[in-house]
């Protein structure tokens, strides 16, 4: 591997379009199918003996589980979104960890692979409770959604599509979990973990915690995981080959590498969308200033390209590509 060192911690974190893609039936067949080929695409990693925690997006799945929610009202027992999140992990976790297994017995490896319910702590006086902006679950008509309003559940009116309830999302304080992660990884096992950026939960004065109605985003969740776990490395796979300069423009530019510098300056600038690649590029920096050394952002097709530094985009801080250094 050229951008990562073998034998080290890295954090994989699986975006939405690597279970869903754009323009697919969205069936457990078609994720399967996905998610198998992600897991295919992991295996140098393992292979190098590189401990792998997995990460993944959620946001498809808990619009759904909302939506049956919302369906079988009176029928059955509501759920709040906090349990509709620890859901979507079970059943994303679930296809992870079997095809993981089953990806890594064809190639004749052993290793122990789980999926652990993750709960992440938030600050409860976190701004975005008072500036709920993450939309989730299905479209309402304007009737339902007054309705909704008077039962004080924020709603907005997306242009094209209807009105939708929004919730907080907060950023991610600490993993609750993270001292039994790092304990797995070291017997080794791999790991699949924070899924949709983990059940929000704060904790209250008497060290209690709660859940609360809220979304974290996943890359926020995975760069705190990582940094907890103390991994030098984290890849981001996303729906995209690349970060580009101009993404979608006739002169768009691929930006094989990229400073936390320079990468904070096209956040300023508007470069990246917030609901796409922003909190990606800004997870990474985070992680970065806090100690990581570098994050590769690339989608599966080209993700073993990408790791020696010939395709994707890798973020380090000086916007060099890492350095062999002994062990």
């Amino acid at each position: 591997m050229g951008v990562i060192q073998p034998g080290r911690k890295v954090v994989v974190a699986l975006g939405g379009n690597a279970l869903v893609r754009t323009g697919e039936e969205p069936t457990i067949a078609t994720q399967s199918q996905n998610v198998e080929k992600a897991m295919r695409s992991l295996v140098p990693l393992v292979e190098a003996r590189n401990k792998l925690v997995i990460t993944h997006g959620n946001g498809f799945q808990v619009g759904n589980i909302l939506i049956r929610v919302e369906e079988a009202l009176g029928k059955a027992y509501g759920i709040p979104l906090e349990i509709c999140v620890a859901e979507s992990q079970g059943e994303i976790g679930y296809l992870i960890e079997q095809a993981m297994q089953n990806v890594l017995a064809a190639a004749g490896h052993r290793l122990p692979v789980l999926s652990l319910l993750t709960q992440v702590i938030v600050d409860a006086r976190d701004r975005a409770f008072a500036n709920p902006t993450k939309p989730v679950g299905p479209t309402y008509t304007a009737r339902q959604a007054r309705a909704l309003e008077a039962k004080g559940l924020p709603v907005i009116y997306e242009k094209g599509r209807g009105w939708r309830r929004v919730v907080a999302s907060p950023r991610p304080v600490e993993i609750d979990d993270v001292e039994v992660i790092d304990w797995l990884l070291r017997k080794p096992a791999l790991v699949i973990a924070a899924g949709g950026g983990g059940v929000p939960v704060v904790r209250r004065r008497n060290g209690q915690l709660e859940g609360v109605p809220a979304v974290i985003d996943k890359d926020f969740a995975s760069a705190t995981l990582a940094l907890g776990i103390r991994a030098p490395h984290m890849v981001i796979l996303t729906g995209v080959r690349a970060v580009y300069r101009d993404f979608a423009e006739p002169g768009q530019k691929l930006l094989s590498t990229l400073s936390i510098e320079d990468a904070a300056a096209m956040v300023a600038a508007g470069q990246f969308p917030p609901g796409s690649m922003g909190p990606k590029i800004e997870a990474a920096i985070e992680f970065i200033r806090a100690g990581g050394r570098s994050v590769t952002i690339t989608d599966t097709e080209h993700l073993n390209a990408a790791l020696l530094g010939r395709d994707g985009t890798t973020l380090t801080r000086s916007g060099r590509l890492p350095q062999r250094r002994s062990r």
